[in-house]
């Protein structure tokens, strides 16, 4: 088992909505507030050993002070290992790391370099909510990287760092400041977006992180890091899509929460209670926009350019393409009046809250408490089992289900593939790497054959919808056209879907 969760809070905001914030009687009333000037160096070899090894070292300037630190990966968003101590001046002092991981990364030939730099101004105001007392801290100032042609990125940033108490104060205090100014959850350390400037990879699509499972950990502690990585991944994408229309990140952003929503159901018995259904409830009720959109991206970039290639000819395409143009314009603004929501950032608080001071971890019911304390490994081996068995029984005769029945096997392969990928760090014996790629592997073709007989559904979707806003006669003889021609490669892809799972049934369990 692992320790208690330490609760570092991170979360971001506009310069201008600070001020208001620092005059506010939340914390002019503290019992106590400081401000520091604190600049920072971050060090890394020319090859990034340590980002790659999931490693961060600075050296911090505190007036007359050098404080270095070396941080190793968390679990998406808090437990963030680290080894901190004073040194003599603003190098690094890698005599005093060699009990750490950063020993076994850098060889004697090694050279570190600075990379990037943080100026930050912070001021921290000691809060009292609830029974709890509470570090406030306001981070604002720069990165500067000279690899990056001296190009810098603004840090804005509140933190809340629970000193004494219980973990709920925390998030009832992120709610109290958040009805103040806008906020939005931060998962990304100064480090990392550090990292991104200087390596030139800042506001990019990002795929599923392995997540982040080492066996000694409890059930509980499985599902707070499988769903602070979906969190992650959905928040890193949602920022690319803030910016403006991006079919890949909204694709991304629905896979983090799909994925999510699986973790939910793979942790079913472990995490039911009240709060908790409501907050999946809304989860799923607010998200739908971000289907329709993802629905007339794959319908505009996969299935119409392919109509054209056989029909070069039809007149009516070019029609239906226009009308299907001016719906997704429509979709994706009420994706943006979604995102930008303060309903959504609500939500998402308490999302957070729940997963990490929820009622299903203060339970002391005895089911409960074996629940959360079972280890993880032996969970993960009874859920995958139950997993694979129902995609086994409900893929026979794959071929000659109904379209219903074949939804039903795409969802039950889908939750496998999620929680095979969740739980791969689990088994990091060499054999069960090599059976685990093999395993998603099967069950990836699995889900492209699947996915590509919902795209024809969504195809349908698509053509009711236009048909309902009485589109011109040309647009919708193209749009019948196109269903029809859909409905043609239905056979190939159940053949394919069905030979792709004989393929997952033949493929041996990575976690046996």
């Amino acid at each position: 088992m692992t320790g208690p969760r330490e609760i570092e809070l991170k979360l971001e905001c506009e310069p201008s909505d600070l001020g208001t914030l620092q005059g506010h009687t939340l914390l002019q009333e503290a019992s106590e507030q400081d401000e520091a000037d604190l600049s920072s160096v971050y060090f890394d070899t020319a090859e990034q050993s340590l980002r790659r090894a999931g490693l961060g070292l600075r050296v911090r300037r505190h007036g007359e002070r050098f404080i270095q630190t070396l941080k190793a990966e968390g679990d998406g968003l808090f437990d963030r290992p680290e080894w901190e101590q004073e040194v003599a001046g603003p190098q690094p002092d890698l005599g005093v790391l060699a009990d750490t991981p950063l020993a076994k990364i850098l060889g004697r030939k090694d050279k570190l370099q600075p990379l990037f730099t943080t100026a930050v101004t912070r001021q921290t105001y000691l809060v009292e909510q609830g029974r709890s007392r509470i570090e406030v801290a306001l981070d604002s100032g720069q990165i500067t990287s000279p690899t990056a042609g001296d190009r810098t990125i603004a840090i804005c940033e509140v933190e809340l760092e629970l000193k004494d108490g219980v973990a709920g104060d925390v998030f009832a205090l992120a709610h109290a400041v958040a009805s103040l100014i806008p906020l939005r959850l931060g998962v990304r350390s100064k480090a990392e977006r550090g990292y991104a400037l200087a390596s030139g990879e800042l506001d990019c699509v990002r795929k599923a992180e392995p997540v982040p499972l080492h066996a000694d950990m409890n059930t509980a502690e499985a599902f707070q890091s499988v769903a602070h990585a979906c969190l992650r991944h959905m928040r890193l994408n949602e920022d690319v899509l803030l910016q403006g229309r991006d079919a890949n990140a909204l694709h991304q952003v629905r896979v983090a929460i799909r994925r999510l929503r699986s973790a939910f159901s793979l942790f079913g018995d472990l995490i039911d209670d009240p709060q908790g259904s409501r907050i999946r409830a809304e989860l799923k009720r607010v998200t739908e926009p971000l289907g329709h959109a993802r629905n007339l991206d794959v319908f505009l970039a996969t299935t119409l350019p392919a109509e054209r290639e056989r029909h070069p000819d039809e007149p009516g395409l070019l029609n239906l393409e226009t009308q299907l143009e001016d719906q997704r314009t429509r979709a994706y603004e009420a994706v943006q009046t979604l995102l930008r929501s303060e309903a959504w950032r609500a939500l998402l608080l308490d999302l957070i809250g729940w997963i990490n001071a929820g009622p299903w971890l203060l339970d002391e019911a005895e089911e409960r408490v074996r629940l959360r304390e079972e280890a993880a490994r032996d969970f993960a081996v009874r859920e995958l089992d139950r997993r694979r068995r129902q995609v086994k029984r409900r893929g026979r005769n794959l071929d000659a289900l109904s379209p219903e029945d074949r939804h039903q096997v795409r969802i039950a392969a889908k939750k496998l593939r999620y929680g095979a990928e969740f739980f791969a760090g689990l088994y990091p014996a060499k054999k069960a790497v090599k059976r685990h790629a093999t395993f998603v592997k099967a069950l990836a073709e699995l889900q492209d054959h699947l996915g590509a007989l919902n795209d024809i559904a969504t195809g349908h979707e698509v053509v009711r919808d236009i048909a309902e806003e009485h589109a011109d006669a040309s647009a919708l003889f193209a749009a019948g056209m196109t269903v029809a021609d859909l409905e043609a490669r239905t056979r190939m892809l159940l053949a394919a879907a069905a030979d792709a799972h004989e393929d997952l049934v033949d493929a041996k369990p990575f976690w046996r």
